[in-house]
């Protein structure tokens, strides 16, 4: 008797097969940990040649560099620095002046003030205060504009350049006014004949109102239209948003 033969297996279906690999190698580098650590060798990588930075970026393109910034800081503190001159020039122009008044007493010259209620001297450093708190706008503005994404670097360099033009524009407006010599200046204008007296800023707290009107002005242009940090989640092909390791946000 003999014993039946075995059926032969059945043939591949070659073409399943080969959808099948295709399907596979399609799918390399979807998995939930390839969106952040990259993609097998030549699989596809959604994110393109980042590799383990593909959501964030490349962390050597967030920036020109230290270097690069503090020299930038240090022009803009020269810069700014130096329109202190042109500060010190509206504030001879535009402060009041203070009337003073020589006499002489037991042969001895004495000046005292011809209007002794006038508010002249709180004009005068009123008048610094303000044009500082217009300085320190527009140099917050145009530094803003010229380097839009802000950095530490630049903002002290922008504080440190309002505190010195503050110094010099003092500086400058003392040196333009009247002589700081007021007792010759007495003698030279005779007796009883009115003078102005020499620039002087009372209030030394208003050499800050330019670092700090630009401070506050820089910051609050930088939180309002300043560059924004990317998103650390992205929209996949599929429509659904994923998490920085491929699992859906919670």
């Amino acid at each position: 008797m003999t014993a039946p033969l075995t059926p032969p297996p059945p043939p591949r279906d070659q073409s399943s097969h080969h959808a099948w690999q295709q399907h596979a190698a399609g799918r390399a580098g979807s998995g939930p940990y390839d969106a952040v650590y990259g993609a097998p060798p030549g699989a596809h990588d959604p994110h393109g040649s980042h590799g383990a930075y593909g959501i964030y970026g490349s962390y050597g393109q967030d920036g020109p560099g230290m270097k690069t910034e503090v020299r930038e800081a240090a022009v803009v503190a020269v810069v700014v620095a130096l329109f202190g001159a042109l500060l010190g020039v509206l504030w001879w122009w535009l402060a009041p002046s203070v009337p003073l008044v020589g006499d002489v007493v037991d042969k001895s010259w004495v000046v005292y003030f011809k209007d002794t209620e006038g508010e002249q001297a709180v004009g005068v450093d009123g008048t610094f205060t303000l044009l500082a708190l217009a300085f320190g706008l527009v140099s917050a503005v145009a530094v803003f504009v010229w380097r839009r994404r802000g950095g530490v670097p630049l903002v002290v360099g922008l504080a440190v350049g309002g505190f010195l033009g503050a110094l010099l524009a003092w500086r400058v407006g003392v040196w333009l006014g009247p002589t700081e010599d007021v007792i010759g200046h007495a003698k030279e204008v005779g007796k009883g004949v009115t003078f102005s007296a020499p620039l002087k800023l009372g209030a030394k707290g208003a050499w800050l109102a330019w670092p700090l009107a630009a401070l506050v002005v820089h910051l609050g242009l930088t939180a309002l239209f300043g560059p924004r940090d990317a998103e650390p989640y992205q929209v996949q092909p599929s429509g659904a948003p994923q998490g920085p390791y491929g699992a859906p946000p919670a």
